[in-house]
Formats: structure tokens, sequence, C-alpha cells
């Protein structure tokens, strides 16, 4: 299986000339999405890390394409 690396955030900002925070609300809840979540301790805050694999993209990209 030859599959190509999904999407950060960070590359899909680039990619579509958007904030992290537009990024991550448009692609949250998109089916086949990956989310990394580490919930809050004691020690360390909560953060969770966001993966958008590139099928994910298109069909995104294609929803949102006038014409």
């Amino acid at each position: 299986m030859n599959e190509e690396a999904p999407y950060t955030v960070g590359e899909v900002c680039t990619l579509m000339r958007l904030s992290p925070k537009v990024v991550a609300r448009l692609f949250e809840k998109e089916p086949g999405v990956i989310i990394y979540a580490v919930k809050n301790t004691l020690r360390k805050r909560a953060y969770r890390s966001i993966r958008i694999p590139r099928h994910v993209y298109a069909r995104v990209v294609r929803r949102f394409t006038v014409g």
C-alpha cells in the first residue's frame, strides 16, 4: 500500500490560505480525519493534533469550489 502522508493543519493553512482555527473547525467533523487528543492532567495542558488525509482534503475542496 503506497499511501501518501496526511496533511497537517499548518500545511492545509498554506494550501487554502486560511487560519489554523478556521482549518481546524472546517475539518474536525469530517469523516476520515484523524484527531489525536491528550486530556488535561495536573502538570500538562490538553492538546490535540489533527491529520487530514489527502482524499478528505480533496473532497472538502471540491465541495467548496465554485463551478
